[in-house]
């Protein structure tokens, strides 16, 4: 009988010794030996010896089968116990000195990593005896010191002594069959190893010791978790007798932890993005290998061109065809995958992934069923893979999120030996139904944006029109991230004069709501540029048409909503530069101020009068005039190049006044520097940059004359007109020039009041000013038959370009263009 062992610094000291371990089992109590995959002896241990008498080098090398008395009794033959994981039987061998003896001897059927299949035999020398009532005391306390579970007790030199009948069950082996067997021998596992090295350190410290550990037992086509507890075995005198193993089946316990941890990374890591494959991807990464061995994500090809899915988006006689948006393997490159990423496949009526839409409802496959098995008989690729990787279980789950079919996922299994099951279909839905809400959430996100930004582009200038008052550079950058489309736009607006309206405006908020706003906003600034109206003047009318949206969108809304939800706002600078003063009047509407650089490289920003954006109202906005030399540079801008998360506006401000500076080959080079300069990443909200260089028409190109309010100064002012359209070489524009000086002339002299001027501007045009105290607007009118007058405003408008009318502080001008011949 083996001696207790006392718990103590002796115990200690033998238990952490080198080979503690072999000296505490007693090696020699065990035969091992071990077999390659054709019966050799690979390995030959003293217990062996001690059962046969050969030494090792007697048996090394040597075939197994010489050491037989008889044959082995195995149902089948041997073709049958060589296809066998675990065996476990009596056997009859012959002793070196000609003995018979019968051994019942347990043998595992390795597969290691690497390397060839082989045998482990292993026998307990010491059998199964009892041992003068030592057994009966180690059940006793067993059962008086452990919870009811599966149980196994272990001698000192850890070998199982008793075992109930739910460790028989959960090892697939009778209590005769472990009886002296170490716990490694019995499970051929790193459990077993774990187990007895912490049953050897229980042995040592007498203290309980918790493991989990993670079993299939031979037969069983699914692993069991274990909670397993080791603890002391005392007898009355404290001294540790042996070692109890009590193991809780948590199974189901721990697959529901596993399950709920999955969905939670999934509510994580599936949608973190607004992009339809990057959402497709995120399933397909979150579930393998944790559920399946190969995920791919395929979605309805028809997403790819309408706004919505199609009512019935699986045709009654097929085929369908469906879109590899993702997929995801434990195989690096994913080489069973049928269909490569981004490829369309077709699907026939009868397939997986073609009911399961079909039906709506997610499905369980092992490749042997019929409809699984004839669905491949169809499609010889897929069939063929199938049998390469060895896939045995597949689950096809639909897509769907707000009652639109968006597409199917595939979790197939060919690694894990294990086939789905029930529980794994429901997580498999679970996890598929929040895809496929982000999918929707990201398709919806992308066709808004994309409908957004098309319309906002349609909106922006497509290119800047023809004038010669100032050279434009601009640039257009929509926000990046999730903030959308805004409203911001930019705008360069010939007026008479051959004077420019610049402008820049900024719609608050974004998507297709403020991208609209915007369109309404340039419209209605274009609109009064038109009728020539002055800066503060021109913006008070926007706010007016702000506030007027406001109300609409008020009365629309009702009071189902709070007041100020989906409020329009907008800031907005106008500036009209005019190149013959070259003077530049500014207003702006709670814009940024506009910057101006001198010829000499100095960058100021324009002193505005404070003044709210547009829409709030009880304000007037007033403007600014300042003269700028020929040369100088405007900059106009919105709040998304100067304001950030990482900066104030000042500093912003600040960075802008230095990129200005610095001297560039172009406009357009000025503008890049400028954006490389304050966007080190893509803007969290809309840029809009506007830069012009001044123009100036001399002297030379402009002449002016103040005219009588006498009729008979017609004629001496046409002389005057005929000769300075002489000295420009415009002799092919006298007959109209005349006719529309004597017209506009003869009106103002007849209908308005003195002083009046009249202008002649010789630009890429040729334009003429006639200017009067009055503050009537002439109209067109249709002359009838026997009328003496009212046709030659409309010969002017007939033989012009473009002709109108705009307002000033002391009174009208009246100004028609002709388009001049390309020299």
């Amino acid at each position: 009988m083996e001696q207790p062992v006392s718990v103590g610094r002796a115990g200690r000291s033998l238990g952490e010794a080198p080979g503690a371990l072999e000296a505490l089992v007693g090696e020699a109590l065990t035969a091992r030996i071990t077999l390659d995959e054709h019966g050799t002896v690979t390995g030959w241990n003293a217990g062996a010896e001690q059962l046969l008498g050969y030494v090792s080098g007697q048996m090394t090398g040597r075939r197994a089968a010489d050491l037989l008395a008889e044959p082995i009794p195995v149902r089948g033959g041997m073709p049958a116990l060589a296809g066998l994981p675990r065996w476990s039987g009596d056997v009859a061998l012959r002793h070196r000195d000609g003995r018979k003896l019968t051994v019942r001897i347990l043998a595992h059927h390795r597969e290691p990593g690497t390397g060839p299949r082989a045998w482990l035999i292993v026998s307990a020398l010491t059998g199964p005896r009892p041992r003068a009532g030592l057994d009966e005391s180690l059940v006793s306390w067993s059962f008086a010191q452990s919870p009811c579970c599966a149980l196994a007790i272990y001698d000192t030199r850890l070998r199982l002594r008793r075992a109930n009948a739910d460790m028989e069950r959960s090892t697939a082996l009778t209590e005769e069959e472990m009886l002296g067997l170490r716990v490694s021998e019995i499970v051929d596992d790193d459990a077993g190893e774990r187990a007895e090295r912490g049953m050897a350190r229980v042995l040592r410290t007498g203290e309980p010791e918790y493991q989990e550990n993670y079993l299939r037992a031979p037969g069983e086509d699914h692993e069991h978790a274990w909670s397993v507890f080791l603890s002391a075995l005392r007898d009355h005198d404290g001294t540790v007798q042996g070692v109890c193993l009590s193991a809780h089946d948590m199974t189901e316990q721990f697959w529901a932890r596993k399950r709920l941890q999955l969905i939670a990374e999934a509510g994580r890591r599936i949608g973190s993005t607004l992009d339809v494959t990057r959402t497709a991807q995120e399933l397909a990464d979150v579930t393998v290998p944790a559920l399946a061995d190969f995920v791919g994500v395929d979605l309805l090809e028809a997403l790819d061109d309408v706004a919505e899915p199609p009512a019935h988006a699986v045709p009654a006689n097929g085929p369908l065809r469906l879109r590899r948006a993702a997929l995801r393997s434990v195989t690096p490159g994913a080489p069973e995958s049928a269909v490569a990423a981004g490829q369309v496949d077709t699907y026939p009526p009868g397939s997986a992934p073609f009911e399961s839409l079909r039906t709506g409802r997610p499905a369980l496959h092992e490749v042997s069923d019929p409809e699984f098995a004839g669905w491949l008989a169809r499609d010889p690729v897929r069939a063929a893979r199938v049998r390469a990787f060895g896939i045995h279980s597949v689950m096809t789950v639909p897509l769907a999120a707000r009652g639109a079919t968006l597409g199917v996922a595939f979790f197939v299994r060919y690694r894990s030996a294990e086939t789905f099951h029930h529980d794994d279909l429901v997580l498999a839905g679970e996890l598929a139904a929040r895809a496929a809400v982000s999918i929707d959430n990201a398709r919806r996100y992308t066709r808004e944006r994309a409908t957004a930004v098309t319309l906002q582009r349609s909106l922006l200038p497509q290119r800047l029109p023809r004038q010669a008052a100032v050279e434009v550079a601009s640039r257009y950058l929509p926000a990046g991230g999730r903030a959308g489309v805004g409203g911001d736009w930019f705008d360069v607006i010939p007026l008479s004069g051959a004077r420019v309206a610049l402008v820049v405006g900024d719609v608050v908020g974004h998507g297709l709501h403020a991208s609209a706003t915007m369109g309404r906003l340039r419209t209605a600034v274009r609109t009064l540029a038109d009728i020539d109206l002055p800066c503060d003047e021109l913006l008070t009318h926007l706010d007016d048409l702000v506030a007027r949206l406001n109300r609409e969108e008020e009365g629309e809304r009702g009071a189902a909503e709070p007041s100020g939800a989906g409020d329009v706002g907008a800031t907005c600078l106008y500036a009209v530069y005019d190149p013959v003063s070259r003077s530049c009047c500014f207003a702006g509407a709670g814009h940024p101020v506009p910057a101006v650089v001198s010829p000499d490289g100095a960058v100021e920003l324009v002193g505005l009068p404070a003044a709210p954006p547009l829409g709030v109202g009880g304000l007037p906005y007033e403007a600014t005039e300042i003269d700028i030399p020929e040369g100088s540079l405007l900059a106009l801008y919105t709040n998304g190049l100067i304001e950030n998360r990482d900066r104030d506006i000042d500093a912003g401000v600040h960075r802008l006044r230095e990129a200005l500076a610095r001297p560039a080959t172009s406009l357009d080079a000025l503008c890049d520097t400028v954006l490389s300069d304050l966007l080190t990443r893509r803007p969290a909200d809309d840029v809009a940059l506007l830069i012009a260089r001044t123009r100036a028409l001399d002297a030379d190109h402009v002449a002016t004359w103040a005219v009588p309010a006498d009729p008979s100064a017609v004629a001496q002012t046409r002389k005057d007109v005929v000769a300075q359209l002489a000295r420009w070489g415009l002799s092919d524009a006298v007959f109209v020039t005349e006719l529309v000086v004597s017209e506009l002339v003869t009106n103002a002299i007849r209908h308005a009041e003195p002083p009046i001027q009249l202008r002649l501007i010789h630009d890429t045009t040729l334009i003429c000013e006639v200017s009067d105290g009055g503050s009537t607007a002439p109209h067109l009118r249709r002359a009838r038959s026997y009328d003496e007058g009212g046709r030659g405003l409309l010969l002017v408008a007939q033989l012009t370009e473009r002709w109108g009318t705009r307002q000033s502080a002391t009174g009208k001008t009246i100004w028609a263009e002709q388009t001049l011949p390309l020299l």
